[in-house]
């Protein structure tokens, strides 16, 4: 049963993310560079307690009491991007792109027109909503400067004809009458769709170089944002990847940042979409050294590297082979002909987890740096030297060193003390290993025991779902967070938490990753989380499969619908957050990456409102009213083919709130809590209330 006591420490561990070093000391270490890269300092929180510490690899020493205001910047204006020399920055005014040196301002382009305008990204990725929350206009102008500080790469967003749709605050925060807010949001399958223009503006001079060649796809984010569009190291050219519509085709592009001539480097075409990363928004994993390229394929079915001439775009050899999946390119030492990497695939007890390695660039000499069965979070030192390496697993807690290419140890930087998280009644999850229901494929997870635990009680069990296919539901290291939807809080109410990543995520092989192409509801394989609940309840009597529910955010909230619609045999409850439930009507950019270009039955098939009519279970739907993401008439429309089938349910409409809920989220998470105890403990929740959570930096960093 769910009492006080155990709401408080749900509190807790929901609010952990706002509160760093609250629970958990030494966790994250985020090193701030000075001397080049040789040497770093970070911040160390224990509660409201900040310290400094200095870190100086070559001496292999740690020095607490750091006092950093002399390397610290002075506070700049957050809507402007200063150059690399800190001469001057650029920043957004209206439609167009603004420089300013000293007290001198001046226009670096002109012709910005509304949905035509410089420097942003897509409207249905501006998050707007939740810049009002931080009092923002907008983002800063996403730009990135040539390294020798005297261009800057752009480009304008066309959305001219882009799909309008509309959002309306009923309590607008300045009072006064209902707003309505219009956004430029394209749905799957739309003919007009939001495109860039490459763009090099010369600062001194005022010349504008419109790259030569026809505006890129961008559906939901910008090319320089993702890291898709980037300088040479000497200012000499642009290079820049485009992906055909149906993301089929990728190809590698050369821009000469005078004239604006576009050349194509290389170019491959695949049977379903070809990525520069499995991690849609995560860098791409290509880089130009020299008279070379670096760039991923999974051709072989696995992600490896591939090594091109720059000039002929021939492929001279395969770097990386093996089954293993490339996840980041660390460093390449050009005159030892050698890349440093991180892979998974590599770790026999979890083919998620992350090892640095190295390789040379003919292919041979592949060496296992971090030899070990631990997960590696690593950020390589500017000048290349070193790697800042954070070390755990989902149940062993961070040791954060700084090691050289080698492996060798220069100096322990932080072991992340957890002890006042295990006063709290966190217990660590088990990482396990099931079969998928095609009873062949492996699949992973975690399972978190309830707190209090005792092994003779029966535990109602709580399915948190993320189904991808762009990112994982669980994270191979310590503390994946979640923003509260993650299973700290959940088991600390008395659940036993599952988080299952099934066929059709990412983090493996191709075919694996594919199981859900075209076929993006089935993306995590339901299935495979009602397999996975079969076993791990065969050999643990403690949990109930009679009373089984779920709770997902965004497309988990499309996921936690889709269970209680398709497995009801086994899901008798669920909490629908912010879920799209409608392919038909969202973001473009992601259904048609995951379901395909020109689709339309497939994105019937993703569409829980058609079979609305099959809810048995019971079910909360919560949505945002200012969600712009994913808009709120995707609930309102599942509500309404809800009402027409005459089925029972509950939905809260929440004003004002955008999609993550940030300035409610202890009032959402605490509705949904209370939900899940009831339908599932068959009990009334405490009538004890956690605190809101103030939205601050500390917690925007944690999203962003």
């Amino acid at each position: 049963m769910s009492t006080t006591e155990n709401y408080q420490a749900a509190e807790k561990l929901l609010r952990r993310p706002a509160s760093p070093g609250e629970l958990v000391v030494g966790d994250k270490v985020r090193p701030q560079w000075i001397d080049g890269g040789a040497r770093f300092w970070y911040s160390l929180r224990d509660g409201s307690d900040q310290q400094f510490v200095l870190v100086d690899p070559a001496a292999g020493t740690r020095e607490p009491g750091f006092d950093p205001t002399p390397f610290v910047p002075a506070p700049g204006n957050p809507l402007e991007v200063p150059s690399p020399d800190g001469k001057v920055a650029v920043s957004r005014r209206g439609q167009d792109l603004w420089a300013r040196s000293g007290e001198n301002e001046w226009a670096l382009t002109t012709d910005g027109q509304p949905d035509y305008g410089y420097g942003y990204s897509p409207d249905s990725n501006g998050f707007k909503t939740l810049m009002n929350k931080f009092g923002l206009p907008h983002m800063p102008p996403l730009l990135a400067w040539s390294p020798d500080s005297t261009k800057v790469l752009a480009h304008q967003t066309d959305e001219r004809n882009v799909r309008l749709t509309h959002l309306i605050e009923a309590a607008p925060a300045a009072g006064g009458a209902p707003s309505v807010r219009t956004q430029r949001y394209g749905y799957a399958g739309d003919e007009h769709i939001p495109l860039t223009e490459l763009v090099v503006l010369d600062v001194a001079s005022g010349t504008v170089v419109r790259a030569q060649t026809e505006p890129l796809v961008t559906p939901q984010v910008s090319p320089i944002a993702t890291g898709w569009a980037w300088w040479a190291p000497d200012s000499s050219a642009v290079f820049f990847l485009r992906h055909s519509r149906d993301q089929h085709t990728l190809s590698l592009n050369r821009m000469d940042p005078i004239t604006g001539e576009v050349t194509v480097v290389l170019s491959e075409t695949g049977e379903t979409r070809v990525e520069p990363n499995q991690w849609i928004f995560e860098q791409a994993i290509v880089r130009v050294v020299g008279n070379e390229v670096l760039w991923f394929s999974q051709r072989d079915g696995w992600g490896h590297l591939y090594r091109y001439d720059l000039t002929t775009g021939a492929l001279l050899n395969q770097v990386t082979s093996g089954k293993f999946l490339v996840r980041q390119i660390l460093h390449v030492d050009e005159a030892a002909r050698v890349v440093y990497f991180t892979a998974s695939g590599l770790v026999a007890e979890d083919p998620y987890r992350r090892s640095v390695c190295s390789v040379g660039l003919d292919g041979n000499g592949f060496t296992r740096i971090t030899d070990d069965s631990l997960d590696h979070i690593v950020t390589v030192s500017p000048n290349g030297s070193y790697f800042v390496d954070s070390a755990s697993t989902v149940d062993t807690a961070p040791v954060t060193s700084v090691r050289d290419w080698s492996g060798r140890v220069l100096v322990e930087v932080e072991r992340a003390d957890i002890s006042r998280l295990l006063a709290v009644g966190w217990t660590a999850p088990e990482r396990f290993c099931v079969k998928a229901a095609d009873g062949v494929t492996d699949i992973y997870g975690v399972l978190y025991k309830p707190r209090g635990f005792d092994p003779s009680v029966s535990y109602p069990i709580v399915d948190t779902i993320y189904p991808g296919p762009q990112t994982n539901r669980v994270e191979p290291c310590f503390d994946p967070g979640g923003m509260g939807m993650d299973a700290e809080p959940l088991a600390a109410l008395g659940f036993v938490v599952m988080a299952v990543d099934g066929r059709g995520t990412l983090g493996r092989s191709k075919a694996f990753h594919d199981a859900s192409y075209g076929r993006v509801a089935d993306a995590g394989s339901l299935d495979d989380h009602v397999a996975a609940l079969q076993q791990l309840a065969a050999s643990r009597p403690w949990m109930d499969l009679s009373q089984v529910g779920a709770l997902g955010h965004s497309g988990g909230g499309f996921a936690t619908m889709r269970a209680l619609l398709t497995q009801p045999e086994t899901y008798k409850a669920g909490a629908s957050l912010s879920g799209w439930h409608d392919a038909r009507f969202f973001n473009m950019g992601f259904i048609e990456t995951y379901d395909g270009a020109a689709n339309p039955e497939a994105y019937a098939r993703s569409s829980n409102v058609e079979m609305a009519d099959r809810l048995e279970g019971k079910l909360l739907l919560i949505h945002g009213e200012m969600d712009d993401q994913v808009h709120p008439d995707h609930t309102l429309r599942l509500a309404a083919r809800l009402i027409a089938a005459g089925k029972d349910f509950e939905m809260l409409i929440v004003p004002g709130a955008e999609h993550m809920f940030l300035d409610c989220l202890s009032y959402v998470r605490t509705r949904c809590w209370d939900f899940l105890v009831r339908s599932l403990m068959g009990v009334e929740p405490p009538a004890y209330r956690p605190a809101p959570i103030p939205i601050g930096p500390e917690l925007l960093s944690e999203i962003f």
